[in-house]
């Protein structure tokens, strides 16, 4: 009864927590590149089949995520968040917001994130996004007020993946909370 109480559990856990085996953490952000490919743990093969996402393909890409802002504190829908650096080296990328159960952020507007191309850039080939509820000047996303979101930075035709363990391997944008009431 204990091995079958202890065994769900875990089980349990890994499913809705996300626990899995090859993470890579550059400062907030984490991605999982073995995610699509063969070689994927059985816990998160477990989670992708669940939730029915579709990873993507180690040879395509590699999806950071983000729940929380570099000093830790999670990413909040009421607050002023800035996403600002350099990215690491893509063909193309995108930047999208999510809920914690994996659903597009709900807003009135039709933009639900960004791509490479589209963004504004500074002279430096830097990126600056501001994430609120409100409206902001530049690069915006809203947020649609929500409680806590995921930011997802997908990376196409990049080398960054399985052997990827540092930041100055792989320059990831900071994010900073910048106004919280």
């Amino acid at each position: 009864m204990v091995a079958a109480v202890v065994g769900l559990g875990g089980t349990w856990t890994a499913l809705n927590r996300g626990v899995a085996f090859g993470a890579v953490t550059i400062g907030a952000w984490t991605a999982w590149p073995r995610a699509g490919t063969a070689d994927i743990d059985p816990y998160a093969q477990a989670v992708v089949a669940r939730s029915g996402a579709l990873p993507v393909g180690l040879g395509d890409g590699v999806a950071f995520m983000a729940s929380h802002d570099d000093a830790g504190k999670p990413l909040d829908g009421r607050c002023d968040v800035v996403l600002r650096g350099t990215t690491p080296q893509a063909r193309f990328f995108t930047i999208t917001l999510y809920t914690p159960d994996g659903a597009l952020i709900a807003t009135s507007l039709a933009r639900l994130g960004f791509t490479s191309q589209e963004l504004i850039r500074g002279g430096d080939g830097s990126i600056e996004v501001t994430l609120a509820p409100r409206a902001r000047a530049g690069n915006w996303l809203a947020t649609g007020g929500v409680e806590r979101y995921l930011l997802a930075l997908r990376l196409y035709d990049t080398p960054v993946g399985i052997a990827t363990r540092a930041g100055r391997e792989a320059p990831m944008p900071a994010i900073i909370t910048t106004d919280c009431p």
